[in-house]
């Protein structure tokens, strides 16, 4: 399955230079915990992106208002991104490996085109949006969740021991 066939397209999204009460108001109305963040030239490239908690730890950090704090100032500029035609797994992976829940689709010059998130990739495997519960398999989901939830610089855990079968007697 094709990342296109999941993603969320119309995503609303903020510039640099808005002040963090604009994006805080965006997840608010769309029920969603990031946004977009594109160029201001209205070009629609992705420059960053910004979460519910960049939000919170910028106004913590920076002791101010959201309508004073600027989105530049915490929004993340480390990228990663797919493209429409990425595979599921494809998404999966880059989200594992940068332990994000959420990726903006971009088309090959970087404009954004919509977000595929974890949301988004549970709900097709839960067969919500029409979506075969076969096309996503559960464990992939897990597996992904795991690799994006554990904690930064620890290494992905060993595989559990298996257990051999005793024979009855």
């Amino acid at each position: 399955m094709k990342t296109e066939q999941l993603m969320t397209k119309n995503v609303r999204t903020c510039i640099a230079d808005d002040v963090l009460a604009i994006p805080a108001r965006i997840m608010w109305e769309q029920d969603c915990g990031s946004v977009p963040v594109v160029s201001s030239d209205g070009s629609g490239l992705v420059v960053g992106m910004l979460t519910d908690r960049d939000i919170c730890m910028a106004a913590l950090m920076q002791g101010g208002k959201l309508e004073e704090i600027l989105v530049a100032s915490a929004m993340s500029t480390d990228l990663q991104t797919c493209q429409p035609s990425h595979t599921l797994s494809e998404a999966e992976q880059l989200m594992s490996r940068a332990q994000v829940r959420r990726l903006p689709v971009v088309d090959d010059a970087g404009q954004l085109l919509g977000l595929i998130s974890m949301a988004d990739i549970a709900g097709g495997s839960a067969g919500m949006r029409g979506i075969s519960k076969k096309a996503i398999p559960k464990r992939d989901v897990a597996d992904t969740l795991a690799a994006i939830t554990r904690p930064r610089g620890l290494e992905a855990p060993p595989p559990a021991p298996t257990r051999a079968r005793s024979k009855k007697k």
